[in-house]
């Protein structure tokens, strides 16, 4: 029995950054910018030591698959910011007060690169009765920017945010939330995302399906052990959502090519 064609599932979580959009886009240019900035404030070379911190490999310029900013809040990483500088010998007051001056968020709009047609892939989701939802660690604000710029805050019917004061992955507290929230048990619900941290969120909450994306910063050898699939992205499975004869949303498993041996056949 093939576990994809029998699976009905009533909601799909999706994680954001690297899973919908491109997260060394948003994530590493900005850890670039952050660390300009600091270094202009402080007068402290300081680049590789925030870097590090953070978790961005300055050398092949790409995020690290178990650093800091894969699945850290943004509160969390102001705070690690303030502790890097201290470490150099600053006060925690001149600390604090360089982080205010440096401190900004990326842009959630003009850095955001998506790796399909989100509208279309949500639409059509929406139309065959799924509930979509998202569970991030970026913050509510940009979160919802995103959202509206690409059309979508139509077919979300709930999102769990950093800053919503629910612990973060990989906890299962995001997809409890979600699940109380849309009166679904977390058995029908699908989780789609990128990192360790979202398998083992799903795994917690004793999620019905998970998807792991290579797109982001999780890896073949990392997400391998925790997902029941592995996608190259989630441009495989447009197209992939069907309704079958009794008319119960399940997903095929057309166009998914990179089924997890070990758990997505029966």
């Amino acid at each position: 029995m093939n576990l994809l064609k029998n699976f009905k599932a009533e909601a799909i979580i999706f994680d954001k950054d690297g899973t919908l959009i491109d997260f060394d886009a948003m994530w590493g240019g900005w850890t670039i910018q952050l660390t300009d900035r600091l270094q202009k404030t402080t007068g402290l070379d300081i680049r590789e030591k925030l870097c590090s911190a953070f978790g961005y490999d300055l050398q092949d310029h790409k995020i690290i698959s178990d650093g800091k900013i894969t699945c850290t809040p943004m509160w969390e990483l102001r705070e690690i910011m303030i502790e890097t500088i201290m470490s150099l010998g600053v006060s925690h007051p001149d600390a604090e007060l360089a982080t205010d001056k440096a401190w900004h968020v990326p842009d959630p709009v003009s850095l955001a690169k998506p790796f399909t047609n989100l509208k279309t892939l949500f639409e059509n989701i929406h139309k065959i009765g799924i509930k979509i939802a998202i569970a991030t660690t970026d913050d509510r604000a940009p979160t919802e920017a995103m959202m509206k710029t690409f059309g979508l805050e139509q077919f979300i019917s709930t999102m769990v945010c950093a800053d919503d004061g629910i612990p973060a992955k990989p906890a299962p507290d995001m997809i409890n939330t979600i699940c109380t929230r849309l009166a679904i048990h977390p058995s029908r619900v699908i989780m789609i995302g990128d990192t360790v941290a979202d398998m083992k969120m799903g795994r917690s909450a004793n999620a019905g399906m998970l998807i792991g994306v290579l797109s982001g910063v999780g890896s073949l050898e990392n997400l391998t052990p925790l997902a029941d699939i592995l996608i190259d992205s989630i441009d495989t499975i447009q197209g992939s959502f069907v309704i079958n004869e009794a008319t119960i949303p399940i997903l095929t498993s057309d166009g998914l090519t990179d089924l997890n041996p070990d758990v997505a056949l029966a």
